[in-house]
């Protein structure tokens, strides 16, 4: 027992003197001075954007924004709004590995215009007003002239858009992303008059379906192009209908924010879809009521040739490419037949693409004339 007893008193001194050991070595080590940069994040490179971005945000100001960027918060007065019953509507969305082929081809300048365009996009379909919005960017190790045309993308989609943008987050984390890659993320609030929120209630059977062309892929489907260009070895640079395919790719996913505020004023809309990912057969029965049907004539409108070129090269069916794509028409409106006419007559880069039945049986949404 006594020996037992010493060699446990024995174990605990040893073990106390290497933790003197221990601590004695991590006091000499202490005296080598650590920073955060030496972690591999740059506060002097943040602060460097923050002032770099702002002359691309205050150009995004608009009526009801208060105070000034980088603040912990953002203000906005709610009173300046010329509403009775305003309700807020809030929406947040990326854009997919749409930045892969941006940080691959090192093309920064319009992936924010689709990070707000997905947003603001989504938040129309309520019929609400954008009114402002905040960024989220990740990477692993901040290149400001990246960040700065990144932002001043964002900062162009919220001018087209007409919200501003009011704040964000510039987040550096070493070990979480390669090198060169970043990640975004955008928020955005909006407002509706209550008794003119778009809800689909009113969608009934006789009521037209209008498309509105789509400005390309937008930011959908974007693992399956690029797995698409990996695989038939395309050069992104090639001549595509006489700019480089590249270019096609990134093209900015289109913000139909002030064509659709100034087409309500006229047009009693009774239900919208923005077709992200999903495409048409997925995105349309979310606003339309369970009793009805929607019957689209896809002999109604052109594919782009970008769609012809994704279908063609990854032997795609073609009901494949109506629940990835938007095939060509990022927005669907669903109007009474009388305000058709009126309809396209404001909106010159849209058409008739189908119609509402009563649903009896079979699924939300059918393609009828589909010859690809």
């Amino acid at each position: 027992m006594q020996e037992r007893e010493l060699s446990q008193g024995l174990f605990l001194l040893v073990r106390k003197w290497r933790l003197s050991c221990t601590i004695s070595s991590m006091s000499e080590q202490s005296k080598t001075k650590s920073t955060y940069a030496e972690a591999g994040v740059s506060i002097e490179q943040g602060n460097l954007l923050v002032e770099r971005i702002k002359s691309s945000v205050n150009a995004t100001r608009r009526p009801g924004v208060m105070g000034n960027l980088g603040g912990f918060g953002a203000l906005f007065d709610m009173s300046v709004l010329d509403y009775k019953q305003p309700v807020l509507v809030s929406g947040t969305d990326g854009v997919g590995t749409k930045i892969k082929l941006a940080i691959d081809a090192n093309r920064h300048d319009s992936i924010g215009i689709d990070l707000v365009a997905m947003c603001v996009n989504d938040l129309l379909v309520l019929g609400a007003e954008p009114l402002f919005f905040l960024d989220y960017f990740a990477c692993s190790s901040l290149q400001v002239e990246v960040a700065e045309h990144v932002v001043a993308g964002i900062a162009e989609g919220c001018q087209l858009a007409g919200c501003a943008l009011v704040g964000g987050e510039t987040a550096e984390m070493p070990g979480m992303y390669q090198a060169d890659d970043y990640d975004l993320a955008g928020f955005c609030v909006g407002v509706v008059e209550k008794e003119h929120i778009i809800d689909g209630k009113n969608v009934v059977a006789g009521d037209v379906l209008v498309g509105i062309k789509s400005s390309g892929i937008h930011s959908n489907g974007f693992s399956l192009v690029r797995h698409l260009i990996e695989r038939s070895n395309t050069d992104t640079n090639m001549d595509f209908e006489g700019k480089p395919f590249i270019e096609t790719l990134l093209e900015p996913t289109r913000i139909y924010v002030q064509t659709i505020l100034s087409l309500l004023k006229a047009v009693p809309v009774k239900a919208m879809s923005h077709i992200t990912g999903g495409g048409l057969l997925e995105n349309l029965p979310r606003v339309l009521p369970a009793d009805t049907q929607a019957h689209i004539d896809c002999a109604s409108w052109q594919w782009p040739a970008i769609f012809h070129w994704l279908q063609n090269t990854g032997d795609i069916d073609g009901e494949e490419m109506y629940r990835t794509f938007n095939c060509g028409l990022g927005m669907v409106l669903v109007v009474a037949k009388e305000d058709v006419a009126l309809c396209l007559q404001m909106l010159d880069d849209a058409c008739e693409i189908g119609s509402i039945h009563s649903k009896k049986d079979g699924p939300a949404v059918i393609l009828d004339n589909q010859s690809i």
